[in-house]
């Protein structure tokens, strides 16, 4: 359907709205739990979906002292089946909802992420444009020594189908019609994947930015590596929301836990374990409750 430029403004428009209307409802809901010795906040949330939304989730769920929270893995793709269907009260995507999919649905955006193009940490290998990483995808760059390596083959490694990290790098990176190559190593976890380039000298493959530790290494990409200035900024262009999904209004349960993740400590809690938050919050120390260092 065609509505032309006053109607996208107008839907534009709403959903700033209903966003700024939820927040507005999970505060309160949140405010409640705790305030009037309602019983709402402790009933059990269930998290499923993204494996690289899952570990910031498991954090947030750590430090929420409004009830019982599981998270679930699976992908974005299942997230979001999961969030329709109503077998999570959440899901967890790494990846915009697709036309086929937002209807019902509502999307709550709680962090924004990178994603990190890696490679060993032996590679000399420093940076690359956006074109010569499609053109390693695309399989027609097939060695190191013409991005200015080592005279080696190139390991490709991607993501599953479905995976929302590798959604989002088909669309920033490769393209419309510009398929990944066949004869790139395919994984369905991002852990995996980071391990599989740490012991392969030759290899690249992509993670959320927060999950490059030991032995693998960031690119700069277009001359501008992944942090988080970098992506609340714009500057670094391979970046996504994490989303949290619904179907419709989330229960009360849900809404409280919602409304923790997007509180100041909640987003402080984002910040700390790498992602850029997507709120403005004040510039505080962190949480006397964390004792973990960022994942970086």
């Amino acid at each position: 359907m065609h509505h032309g430029k006053r109607d996208g403004r107008s839907s534009s428009a709403r959903r700033r709205g209903y966003g700024v209307a939820l927040l507005v409802v999970l505060t309160g809901v949140a405010a409640c739990a705790r305030g009037d010795g309602d019983d709402v906040g402790a009933a059990p949330v269930v998290l499923a979906g993204s494996t690289s939304v899952l570990p910031f989730a498991e954090r947030w769920a750590e430090l929420y002292g409004g009830g019982k929270v599981t998270v679930q893995a699976g992908g974005s793709t299942a997230g979001i089946r999961a969030a329709r269907d109503g077998t999570a009260d959440i899901g967890m995507s790494s990846r915009a909802l697709r036309g086929d999919e937002a209807a019902g649905l509502v999307a709550t955006p709680v962090a924004r992420d990178g994603v990190a193009i890696i490679v060993h940490e032996d590679n000399p290998v420093r940076a690359l444009s956006l074109a010569q990483l499609r053109e390693i995808y695309a399989g027609r760059v097939r060695r190191w020594r013409d991005v200015g390596g080592v005279d080696a083959p190139i390991t490709v490694i991607t993501r599953e189908e479905g995976s929302g990290t590798r959604d989002m790098f088909e669309q920033l990176v490769m393209g419309t019609g510009q398929p990944i190559a066949p004869h790139a190593l395919v994984t369905a976890y991002s852990g995996g994947l980071r391990k599989m380039v740490a012991e392969d000298r030759h290899a690249i493959g992509y993670v959320t930015f927060s999950q490059v530790t030991g032995r693998t290494r960031a690119l700069a990409i277009e001359g501008v590596t992944p942090a988080e200035p970098t992506i609340a900024s714009g500057r670094y262009l391979l970046q996504r929301p994490f989303l949290f999904i619904t179907r419709g209004a989330p229960t009360p349960a849900a809404a409280s836990f919602l409304a923790f993740v997007l509180s100041n400590e909640g987003q402080q809690i984002a910040r700390h374990e790498g992602l850029a938050a997507v709120r403005v919050i004040p510039e505080a120390g962190v949480p006397a409750t964390m004792g973990r260092e960022p994942a970086r």
